[in-house]
């Protein structure tokens, strides 16, 4: 590429997850995670959204399931508070890693959702 040309910007990126049943998909995105149901979505194919985080939920295609998702969040120990009140069964409470504070869940499918804020700094 010269330099007199721009370069394409790239404006999101989306999973698309393989989902067996859309309404517990629905129950666990929308009922248990506050995410958003897109209005044009139907029972084969939707997608969900909180904030600048969005996800696509394909029934029975478009994949083998049982994907990693990474989520940005803002504070995950606030998150984290939150859905345990909401009764979300959480894979892995927030972790610090040297890339962020980091806690997972899992969808009823096996996908697993990474969800992480900024790594807290080393004790020592």
């Amino acid at each position: 590429m010269s330099d007199n040309q721009s370069r394409v910007r790239f404006e999101c990126c989306e999973p698309v997850l393989r989902v067996e049943d859309m309404q517990a998909s629905l129950r666990f995105y929308v009922d248990a995670l506050g995410f958003e149901n897109a209005s044009w979505g139907s029972d084969d194919f939707t997608h969900v959204s909180r904030d600048g985080a969005g996800i696509y939920l394909c029934r029975g295609g478009q994949g083998q399931g049982r994907a990693w998702v990474w989520i940005g969040v803002e504070d995950v120990e606030r998150l984290h508070h939150e859905y345990k009140a909401r009764g979300v069964a959480i894979r892995l409470p927030p972790t610090t890693y040297p890339w962020a504070l980091e806690m997972q869940m899992e969808d009823p499918d096996g996908n697993v959702l990474r969800l992480g804020s900024e790594p807290k700094p080393a004790l020592g």
